[in-house]
């Protein structure tokens, strides 16, 4: 089968466009049960297992054989190795909530670095400190550095970021 983007023709809902895990907009519900419905052909209101990669794939998603067995373990609380589309539902958005903090924390990333290096340097981090009108000792901002930069570079890559911002659930 072809790989295929869902798009919806309805316009985007003017409540926004960050998905949470609570909270999708009318255009990504649209796209969840346009996917959704595109494996559904018997009207039957489930999947079955193989189909759910498919389906993943069509909201732009790349899930692992792995990712996708454990999804099934959790999700098909009937155990009849069908999808409804209750649980897929649920379950995408979830899915939608986690990657748009990604791409948030990819943004709060490049405010950091405005010297585009792909990494923050001390200089990067006491210029928004400043901007904020934080009022950081250089020591404490080469520690807040050092805590992050697992590579030991003395700067802070994309990764290590995303990691601190997960550990201090600021995303």
């Amino acid at each position: 089968m072809s790989k295929r983007i869902i798009t919806s023709s309805k316009p985007a809902s003017s409540k926004g466009t960050t998905a949470t895990a609570n909270n999708l907009t009318e255009e990504q519900k649209q796209e969840i049960k346009e996917a959704f419905d595109l494996f559904d052909s018997d009207g039957s209101g489930t999947i079955d297992a193989k189909e759910l990669k498919v389906a993943m794939r069509a909201l732009g998603f790349e899930p692992k054989k792995e990712e996708i067995r454990k999804m099934i373990l959790d999700i098909d609380k009937s155990g009849d190795g069908q999808i409804h589309f209750e649980e897929f539902l649920a379950m995408m958005t979830v899915k939608m909530g986690q990657r748009d903090s990604r791409e948030e924390m990819i943004k709060a990333f490049r405010l950091f670095d405005d010297d585009e290096t792909g990494r923050i340097s001390f200089k990067n981090l006491k210029r928004v400190a400043n901007d904020l009108g934080e009022n950081l000792t250089d020591e404490e901002l080469q520690e807040m550095i050092d805590e992050a930069d697992r590579e030991g570079t003395g700067e802070v890559c994309l990764e290590d970021f995303m990691r601190i911002m997960k550990k201090s659930n600021l995303f």
